[in-house]
């Protein structure tokens, strides 16, 4: 799960800026903005559009397939049901194993999180998944009675369980103070009488206390740029939802779903479990990569995707809550025997429980020529010094040569054009894209705005996808390249939060190898000449 920073605010906090206190706020954007080009459109794209109409209009294509590794993908959305891939070895519905990969009625793809019982919606994170398991052997005990060989892994989960209990503090504050602004926002909207009140009913609002004041305050100040519905659902129901699941399942030690799938979780190297239900019960953030990477161009229908001929693969991997290594490494593989060429992975973790295992999973897509393309993280830390799993670099030594790490960037060529949210790497983060404010598709053939590293990585790979496409003989590790060289250099300085949680200003260069934005335009031109 990439995890998003939620700010803790309670009612004493009521009088303060909701832009104090929550970190993603909407804000007025031209549509697609991620396709647009800074210099014809004053907006810090990705010069998508500029490309089509410059450099690929009349060319050929190949279709090429792109995995959505991630919580699910709805395949009947009015954008995507169109691009979906389609696993043609298999026959729909008849109970068999086609096409004798192990997967029965795989047709859009896989769900590791799931069997006949069902699928997974909430998991815990990995760190409680830790504790939890070294509980049974050190919870009883202190350093006098832990044998030396065990000591350091004593001492692991002495750390781990502090950091559990904090986070678990934290969640259960935040929880309280989301609840009392939810329940006065809430308390005001009654007394309006209506469930989606406009500006004008908030302005028309006598409050008859300070908490209310406070709260049209605020509200006044927020429905300048969005709806009340939109406010209060990406906001206050969001902070409230995010938190409650955070105390009742992610840091729940006594929360445990895995007996849904039915296969021994601790057995990494088991490959054949799970179901075909690749939407499972929350589809909204798999979707909305989705839509991203390759939502009907020129449809007239909510968004275009990046590429124009690409396959999604939807292969379900990642709950609410913290992926199993077990079950990403089992995704890319299946992504990668299934013919994919791009496997995009927006999902992160602090702890990992078999990094080998994973090592093991992206050593094989690399050998088959897959670029793995990977969201760098919410939490505007360091990568350099924060862990951060998956990552390229192999437990034994070496590096995955095709996998590109994506930071999030904004549309404005400003201070603001580092994602205030986004993770950074001078040596560990590659490139940024746009990642704030995207507008795609979401289950029920509706569209959302949504901010996140998560939406910075579909940019990259649908344009690794776009690339492969029109130039299918080249590899992934040249693809990666040209991505590479063919970003738009950024000159501004940024603020960052440093290793002691003070803030410092940055030159851009320093927050990526590249220092720079990807560019469409630049990477297609690059290609033509590449062999060259």
């Amino acid at each position: 799960m990439i995890k998003k920073n939620m700010s803790n605010f309670s009612s004493r906090m009521l009088g303060m800026s909701l832009l104090m206190i929550i970190p993603f706020m909407s804000f007025a954007q031209k549509p697609n903005w991620q396709n647009l080009d800074l210099k014809a459109d004053s907006t810090f794209g990705i010069s998508t559009q500029r490309a089509y109409t410059e450099l690929l209009k009349g060319k050929k294509s190949t279709k090429v397939i792109v995995a959505v590794l991630d919580g699910g993908v709805d395949i009947n959305h009015e954008d995507l049901k169109s691009v979906i891939w389609i696993n043609k070895k298999e026959k729909a519905g008849n109970g068999k194993d086609d096409d004798k990969n192990g997967y029965v009625d795989d047709i859009n793809g896989w769900n590791f999180l799931g069997s006949n019982k069902g699928s997974i919606n909430y998991e815990t994170l990995e760190l409680t998944r830790l504790v939890r398991r070294d509980s049974a052997k050190f919870g009883k005990a202190d350093a006098t009675s832990v044998p030396a060989s065990d000591l350091t892994a004593f001492e692991a989960y002495q750390k781990n369980k502090a950091e559990l209990d904090k986070e678990l503090a934290e969640a259960k504050e935040g929880l309280e103070n989301y609840s009392a602004i939810k329940s006065a926002i809430d308390d005001l909207v009654k007394k309006l009488g209506k469930d989606k009140p406009t500006i004008e009913d908030i302005q028309a609002f006598k409050p008859s206390s300070d908490i209310e004041t406070n709260i049209q305050r605020i509200l006044l100040q927020q429905l300048k740029d969005t709806t009340f519905e939109e406010f209060y659902n990406a906001q206050i129901l969001a902070g409230y939802e995010h938190f409650k699941s955070q105390v009742d399942y992610n840091l729940n030690l006594d929360y445990d779903p895995r007996s849904i799938v039915g296969d021994d979780p601790n057995n990494s190297k088991e490959k054949f479990y799970g179901n075909n239900d690749v939407a499972g019960p929350d589809a909204r953030h798999g979707s909305h990569v989705a839509g991203i990477i390759g939502a009907v161009r020129n449809n007239d229908l909510g968004i275009d995707g990046i590429a124009d001929n690409v396959a999604i693969m939807a292969v379900r991997s990642t709950p609410n809550g913290d992926e199993r290594d077990k079950d990403v490494a089992n995704s890319i593989r299946y992504a990668a025997d299934n013919g994919a060429k791009v496997i995009n992975m927006s999902f992160g973790k602090s702890y990992s429980w078999d990094k080998a295992i994973v090592d093991e999973a992206v050593k094989y897509a690399v050998s088959k020529d897959v670029l793995i393309v990977h969201a760098a993280g919410n939490d505007n830390e360091n990568l350099e010094v924060a862990k951060n799993y998956p990552n390229p670099n192999y437990e034994n030594g070496g590096t995955a040569t095709s996998w590109i790490t994506v930071g999030a960037s904004g549309p404005a060529n400003d201070e603001t054009i580092k994602a205030s949210f986004s993770n950074y790497g001078k040596n560990t983060v590659d490139v940024f894209a746009p990642g704030v404010n995207i507008n795609s598709t979401v289950p029920g053939s509706k569209y959302e705005k949504l901010n996140g590293t998560s939406m910075a990585s579909p940019v990259v790979a649908g344009l690794a996808g776009l690339i492969r496409s029109y130039y299918p003989k080249l590899t992934a590790i040249e693809v990666k390249d040209i991505i590479m060289k063919s970003v738009v250099k950024v000159e501004q300085n940024v603020t960052i939060k440093d290793n002691d949680d003070t803030t410092k200003t940055v030159p851009f260069s320093d927050l990526c190898v590249t220092g720079g934005i990807v560019n469409a335009y630049n990477a297609l031109k690059l290609a033509s000449e590449y062999k060259k």
